[in-house]
């Protein structure tokens, strides 16, 4: 049996909780709420699932847009790592209500408060609790955010607490950007998702110029996306750096008790699992997100920073299972102005002087053959399991799938 463990970190100017058990390990940044490390034991050594872009800035110097953006474009490139929360704003930077909103949002660029960090024995279990206000008066936001590792669990816990203390509703954008990269990201590795119906992206997005897919396409089924060429892709088979980067988003079914994303590995028999509750009989006080969104970054980009100069090769290989409340990753301005996209909303309403949380879950599961070899059909939740399914087998992983015992967790965390 494994044991939870805290531990505090600083490197590059970036003050870091680590949350480990004996199977795996999740570092958290307090810039930006970055995770840079998801990583899994295996031998001596340990697998990350996450995505540290090369260009990310270990300088240890904060952000100056003088210096910095000419190359990094953006805040949030500067800093980018791994997966982190998006809110207010889903996407490109925007202006709503005459507010200024960073790209991916406030949640995703500011420095987080470490609250507290420790180890709950009677819950067996490691915990950070971070906490964010809106820099903006007219947006009064607060978040509070608990990172869990559960004993002997493959899975690292994130919830978020959204209050809003303001005397009117406001209307938001709010998604959990998980990317992964090598060494655990390959061609090859299978992807695999909830939803049913999905769109790629519409005309006027950053997609425009470096994707391969038809724009705006409508399309029911991942091995069959149109492509501008009139051809198909079949998107379930990453195929490696092909100098083309898009975007495509997917609608959780309505009726779905959990919504989930899925990356296969088939050599490593790994998979990368993100998890959160379905919007079929929700709690009130509790989001569910309504897309899952798949950025593919198999090249494309020929500018900085994804590219060493302007115009050079993009040397970026990554692939990001966003799951989201947002249209497309367009913003949260563009979000108001389509209210609905595939019939489901856009936006996430916080009710004035109230909260609403985000429960969510990341597991690396070590797969039987029969499921490294199989596609994916579906996964569900039961009390203490996540069930992955394939068309003739199935594999019970033991975690926090109902988030039964994350509730009760940070209830008790809240009540302190």
């Amino acid at each position: 049996m494994s044991t939870a463990k805290v531990e505090h970190i600083q490197y590059f100017g970036r003050n870091a909780i680590v949350l480990s058990n004996g199977r795996v390990r999740a570092v958290i940044d307090d810039l930006g709420g970055m995770t840079p490390e998801f990583s899994l034991k295996r031998g001596k050594g340990a697998i990350n699932a996450h995505w540290i872009p090369d260009f990310r800035s270990n300088s240890g110097q904060p952000w100056d847009a003088r210096v910095h953006a000419p190359y990094w474009k953006g805040q949030v490139l500067y800093t980018l790592a791994g997966s982190f929360p998006c809110s207010p704003n889903f996407g490109a930077d925007c202006t709503v209500d005459g507010i200024p909103l960073p790209a991916h949002g406030w949640t995703a660029n500011e420095r987080w408060k470490i609250a507290s960090a420790e180890v709950l024995q009677r819950k067996a279990a490691a915990c950070a609790r971070f906490t964010l206000q809106s820099p903006r008066a007219d947006m009064p936001l607060s978040y509070e955010k608990f990172d869990v590792v559960q004993r002997d669990d493959p899975a690292y816990y994130s919830v978020m607490a959204i209050r809003n203390n303001g005397s009117s509703p406001l209307a938001i954008n709010i998604a959990h950007h998980n990317t992964v990269g090598s060494p655990f990201l390959q061609a090859g590795c299978r992807i695999y998702v909830s939803a049913r119906t999905f769109m790629s992206a519409p005309l006027h997005t950053e997609f425009d110029d470096t994707g391969r897919l038809a724009v705006g396409a409508a399309f029911d089924s991942l091995k069959k996306a149109p492509c501008r060429s009139g051809e198909s892709a079949d998107l379930t088979v990453v195929p490696g750096m092909i100098g083309f980067t898009d975007f495509v988003t997917g609608t959780v079914p309505k009726n779905a008790h959990l919504g989930w994303s899925c990356i296969v590995n088939p050599v490593l028999k790994l998979a990368y699992v993100t998890f959160f509750p379905g919007p079929r009989d929700l709690p009130e006080q509790e989001i569910s997100l309504s897309f899952n969104d798949l950025w593919m970054q198999y090249g494309g980009r020929n500018f900085t920073p994804w590219a060493l100069h302007e115009g050079g090769a993009d040397r970026t290989f990554c692939l990001g299972t966003e799951n989201a409340v947002g249209a497309f990753a367009n913003g949260l301005a563009y979000s108001r102005a389509h209210p609905e996209l595939l019939g489901v909303p856009t936006t996430v309403t916080i009710p004035a002087d109230d909260e609403r949380l985000l429960f969510y879950g990341t597991a690396l599961v070590e797969l039987d053959d029969a499921l490294a070899r199989a596609a994916v059909t579906g996964i569900e939740a039961e009390d203490k399991t996540l069930v992955i399914t394939t068309a003739k087998a199935y594999q019970r992983v033991t975690l926090d799938g109902s988030f039964s015992s994350l509730r009760a967790l940070v209830h008790t965390l809240r009540e302190k």
